[in-house]
């Protein structure tokens, strides 16, 4: 009886060597080709990155001067956009460059040009009042903004009647309308032809695409695509190039027209306090 269980035990020891070396040739076995398919998951992944790599650098050497240039600046997404959408994007870059230009130069311009009227008439009329038109007159001098312009060249003919104040102040507000008036034209422009050349754009793709149709004598997506990305690229671009500029025009005229209410309550209270000296 001892004897037997002793078989049985020296038995389960070789079974379960047995099935502990086969685990563990299966075990090297798996192991070998997971090592093998990481390795060539590794080169394949290798051979990927050195791919992308080497068309980054065609593309960079390709890309010189300003495309280069532009590829830092916006990124290489708005640049290849703006190659695909063909030649109307050009004239569109042209119209952004002025829009954008116009549109600082108007922003520090205006923001020179608004002044706290209230205040000013509260140092001025005092001035006028005591018929200290000297000082009045340097005051306006000293102050910026078109208010103070029109206000100056009213005091300027002081000594000639008020007809002749009125006179200068009607001339003096025209000349300074026509001035903060300027550069709203560049503005109205690109407003209206950025949609413009964009809907150029459309029809210079469906033509794209019809041709391509025509020559290849059947519809197929792929076909048409390349035709109808530049219709879509060039619409885009163009409302995307009207709509900010919409918005600071607005703003523009916003400001224009508080400014010129300002020229005309200052024009207003100079008349009435000079008709009260007088």
């Amino acid at each position: 009886m001892v004897k037997f269980k002793e078989d049985i035990q020296v038995y389960t020891n070789k079974k379960f060597r047995i099935l502990l070396v086969a685990l563990m040739m299966v075990g090297m076995f798996v192991g070998n080709l997971f090592a093998q398919d990481t390795e060539m998951m590794a080169e394949d992944t290798t051979a990927i990155v050195e791919e992308e790599v080497l068309e980054v650098e065609e593309t960079t050497q390709q890309a010189g001067g300003l495309e280069g240039f532009a590829r830092k600046i916006v990124g290489s997404g708005l640049v290849d956009l703006f190659i695909k959408g063909g030649w109307v994007m050009y004239p569109m870059l042209i119209l952004v460059i002025w829009a954008l230009a116009t549109s600082i130069w108007k922003i520090i311009s205006l923001r020179y040009a608004k002044i706290s009227v209230h205040d000013f008439l509260e140092k001025l009329i005092p001035l006028i009042r005591e018929k200290n038109f000297d000082e009045a007159t340097e005051l306006c001098a000293q102050t910026r903004g078109p208010v103070a312009s029109v206000l100056h060249a009213g005091l300027m003919k002081v000594d000639q009647g008020t007809e002749e104040v009125e006179k200068a102040v009607e001339h003096a507000a025209i000349l300074e309308m026509s001035f903060l008036e300027k550069g709203l034209i560049a503005l109205a422009t690109t407003i209206n032809l950025a949609p413009m050349l964009g809907f150029l754009g459309t029809v210079v793709g469906m033509i794209q695409a019809f041709e391509a149709i025509a020559a290849a004598g059947e519809v197929e997506p792929t076909i048409v695509a390349s035709g109808i990305s530049v219709a879509l690229i060039t619409t885009a671009s163009g409302l995307a190039v009207a709509i900010p500029i919409q918005l600071f025009n607005n703003f523009f005229v916003s400001v224009i027209d508080g400014l010129i209410i300002d020229m005309q309550t200052g024009s207003e209270k100079l008349t009435e306090t000079l008709m009260e000296v007088k």
